[in-house]
Parts: structure tokens; C-alpha cells; sequence
């Protein structure tokens, strides 16, 4: 019988802050600028010069640790870790190893057997690096320093976490966390939210942890699952052919869907830290804490419960609203203009959910203004334009942000309620298809629905839908 293994993981997730400045300097933190233009002597380790803490690194730190159940450590130190590579500008980078800001704190996770707690072991601040752009055509490596001094925090899990599920959960979870904070944008395609997987296997039942390898290079949560899936079955093998997993950092390739090894894994004596001399100590109030907290948004659970007793929106549509900040800021405040929560929601979920994936967008790019849909839903609830109508109307809006008001006036898509015209239009229909009106007669009630059809195409859509149907019933039925 063959042996029963258990993947152990632990996480290191980095998590760029939405400061508009760098952590020790005033340059900005904007993504995407010419390389070497968001700089100064600080940022890219000018002898002499000297750092200054960002105020707002500590207070979204303070924010992310309430938010998951952190202790803070109200007397917190910067440290210097000491490492010698080409985007590392100081030769050392400012982090905290003795004294980290939160600790002891956790998330719950939603697994297929029910709910489970993961630990947080610590939240630290620190900077960012630079960033080497290898060019394989001119066969030489560039530096770019704009990333350099970007302030991060590290969140470190306790390794809890036993499939790719469970680190795919911890990870939404966090993001969400962070997102409503509005302490992140946690975009992995750019780099704001990164995470390294440590992992480890072990024969079933065992006490022991194994020899753990730490993974690094996954920008996406597809790319996290293949690389633990690859990760997992390599150390089986390796194990089962009797050889040893050496501790060390490897790169995961994900066009080839396997990793290689970087380097042997370090450990924190390797990196010679000590207290950086140019910072002095952090000492956070409990005024300060109480502050942070007093402002702390209601986060993904609350409002999902909310959601579903306030508006009375089943628990799939209250998913879906709050998987996203921004969609669910645009579904509170259209609902706040038009007192419709059902409409708005069944307008992001159906229409808005369809564009976003025919143009091969996130729901966090969804723009659409509160303001322009709730009164499109008004127009409708007025009977002032069909639901046909309003579809199209809604395209305008995602795509061009069109005021639905103006658009309807000037394309002239208001419904039609003139009787007399819409009764001249159908007896003109009904005279060219006889046979409809013979079939009807025959008790098929289809034929009525090809008069309804051919009579809202006449009329370009613009009809109200129930008058054309209470007329063609009556005209069919003489």
C-alpha cells in the first residue's frame, strides 16, 4: 500500500501600500513611470542621505493588523537586513526582524469541510527593492529604482495551510481584507500583491514538519495552485526514490509549469541584521490605535450579511456584489439614489458581469456611475423607455459613460404609448399575415407572439411591450 502524504504551507505575502509616497522619501509611488524617475538620494542609496518614516505606511500597517486579528506591538523597531545584490541600491534593505509592528493574529478561511482559522505569525513593515530588467539583445542587465523605497508590509502565515484551496481562500480573503481597507489595490499582474509559498510534505499522521522549500515568482492565484501541485509531487518523488529535500528557494517557471533552484535558503543570521541607527523607534498610543479603529470600514463579512437582511438580496447576489470594493461602492450608492437594491443588483449582475466579460475585464474596472444608473432604472420603473431599450442604453453607459437622460432624447428612444398609431401599425401587420390571424383563431397562441415580434420590430423596439400585446390580443381576437 502506497504512502499517504501531507502538504504543509505556510505563506509570505507582500503587499505594496497605497501611499503616494515612498516609505522613507517623498518621491511617488505611481506604477508604470520612465525607468529612474521616481527617485532621489534616499531611495537609491546616495551615501549621506538619510531616511524619514512615512506616517501612512504605520497607520495602513495598524489598519491590516486590526483587521486580522493582530496584537500590535505598541514599541516597534526598524532593522537593517543586510544583502548584496543590483537592484538593492544600500547593499542593505530597511525591515523589521526583532520588533515587527502586529503579531499573533489570524483570518478565517472557507473550506469544503467548513471554516478554519489560519495564523497570522507577523505583519512587518519594509521596502521594496528595484528592479532588473534583463535585456537578452543588447546581452546586458538595467536597473530601475522607481520600485526601490515602495513601502510593503510582509504578512507571515503560521503554516496552517494544507491544499492549493486553502491558499488560494487565505489569499481572497486577505485581499478583500486589504481592498476595503483601502490600504492596497492588491493587484497581482502588478506586482502590488506577491506571494512566496513555503512548503514542505510529510507522511500522513506524522509529528515532524519536512524539509521546506520557499517558492518564489508567482504573479497570479492560477500560477500559486500549479506551482504547490508541482512543488508537492516533486518532494513525493524525491522522498519516495529515498534522497533528501535541501532547503532552498527555487523559481517557478510557469510557461514550463516547473521550478528550478535559485539559491540554498537563507537564514535571518545570514542576513546580519541589526537596529537601523538612522530611524528611531515607533511608540503607537492606544489613542493611535483607537483612532485606526474608529475608521475602519465594515469589511466583506459584515456586508454580506447586511446585504441579504437589509435589501433582501438572496446570498449568491450578495457574493458576488461584495467580492469586489468597487462593485459594491457602485451597488450602495446607485441603491442609494434610486431605492431599488433587487434592480441594481440584477443590473451589475446580469448586464454588467456579461460586457465585463466580452471586453475581458476584473470587476474592479468597472467604472459605470451611480448616478447615470440609477436613472436608467428609474426610466424603466417610469415606463419611459422598455427593457429592451434600456439594454442598449446600459452599453452606451459602461462603454461611453453616456448621461441616459440625454442619450434617450436625442436618439428619440422614448417608448411609444400612442394607441391609435400603435393599433394602425398592427392592423397593417395583421392584414400582410393572414395566416397568423387564422392560426391564432385556432387556438395557436405562437402566431400571436410572430404579430408582437414583427409589431416591435416596426415600431424599432420602442413600444411598450405589455400595450403591444394587449392590442394585437384584441385586434386577433375580433
Amino acid at each position: 500500500m502506497s504512502k499517504q502524504y501531507e502538504t504543509v504551507i505556510g505563506l509570505e505575502v507582500h503587499v505594496e501600500l497605497a501611499t503616494k509616497t515612498k516609505i522613507f522619501c517623498g518621491c511617488s509611488t505611481a506604477f508604470g513611470g520612465a525607468p529612474n524617475t521616481h527617485t532621489c538620494p534616499v531611495c537609491t542609496g546616495m551615501p549621506g542621505s538619510l531616511p524619514v518614516l512615512n506616517r501612512q505606511v504605520v497607520e495602513y500597517a495598524l489598519a491590516v493588523g486590526l483587521a486580522t486579528n493582530c496584537g500590535i506591538n505598541q514599541y516597534c523597531k526598524f532593522d537593517r537586513k543586510n544583502y548584496f545584490y543590483p537592484d538593492n541600491p544600500q547593499n542593505y534593505q530597511i525591515s523589521q526582524l526583532y520588533l515587527p509592528i502586529c503579531h499573533d493574529g489570524w483570518v478565517e478561511i472557507e473550506t469544503a469541510a467548513g471554516t478554519k482559522k489560519i495564523g497570522i505569525h507577523e505583519i512587518h513593515m519594509e521596502e521594496d527593492a528595484g528592479k532588473l530588467i534583463h535585456d537578452e539583445w543588447a546581452d546586458c542587465s538595467l536597473v530601475d529604482f522607481n520600485r526601490s523605497g515602495v513601502p510593503l508590509i510582509e504578512i507571515v502565515s503560521e503554516p496552517d495551510m494544507r491544499s492549493a484551496d486553502e491558499v488560494i481562500a487565505y489569499l481572497e480573503k486577505l485581499r478583500l481584507i486589504i481592498q476595503y481597507l483601502g490600504a492596497s489595490d492588491c493587484k497581482l499582474q502588478e506586482g502590488s500583491m506577491r506571494a512566496d509559498v513555503n512548503l514542505s510534505v510529510r507522511e500522513a499522521g506524522a509529528a515532524e514538519y519536512g524539509t521546506r522549500t520557499e517558492m518564489k515568482n508567482l504573479n497570479s492565484f492560477k500560477a500559486i495552485a500549479r506551482a504547490i501541485e508541482g512543488e508537492r509531487t516533486r518532494q513525493i518523488e524525491l522522498i519516495e526514490e529515498g534522497r533528501k529535500v535541501i532547503q532552498e528557494t527555487r523559481r517557478w517557471d510557469d510557461n514550463k509549469e516547473s521550478s528550478r533552484a535559485m539559491r540554498s535558503k537563507e537564514d535571518a543570521q545570514d542576513y546580519r541584521y541589526f537596529p537601523d541607527p538612522d530611524l528611531v523607534p515607533v511608540v503607537i498610543s492606544d489613542e493611535w490605535i483607537a483612532a485606526v479603529k474608529a475608521r475602519q470600514p465594515e469589511l466583506r463579512t459584515e456586508k454580506l450579511a447586511r446585504y441579504q437582511a437589509e435589501f433582501g438580496l438572496p446570498q449568491y447576489d450578495a457574493e458576488i456584489l461584495t467580492g469586489t470594493k468597487s462593485l459594491a461602492d457602485i451597488f450602495e450608492a446607485t441603491t442609494a439614489l434610486c431605492g431599488k437594491p433587487k434592480e441594481v443588483s440584477n443590473w451589475l449582475m446580469t448586464d454588467a458581469m456579461r460586457l465585463l466579460k466580452e471586453n475581458g475585464m476584473d470587476a474592479d474596472q468597472l467604472t459605470i456611475s451611480p448616478s447615470n444608473l440609477a436613472k436608467l432604472i428609474d426610466m424603466v420603473d417610469k415606463n419611459v423607455i422598455n427593457r429592451t431599450v434600456a439594454r442598449t442604453v446600459f452599453e452606451e453607459i459602461f462603454a461611453n459613460g453616456v448621461d441616459p437622460e440625454q442619450y434617450v432624447e436625442e436618439k428619440g428612444l422614448k417608448v411609444v404609448n400612442d394607441e391609435g398609431a400603435l393599433a394602425k401599425t398592427i392592423a397593417e401587420i395583421i392584414a400582410k399575415n393572414p395566416q397568423s390571424a387564422m392560426d391564432f383563431k385556432a387556438g395557436k397562441e405562437k402566431a400571436m407572439g410572430f404579430i408582437v415580434g414583427q409589431t416591435m420590430r416596426a415600431m424599432k423596439g420602442k413600444a411598450d411591450p405589455a400595450l403591444v400585446n394587449k392590442l394585437v390580443r384584441e385586434q386577433l381576437s375580433k
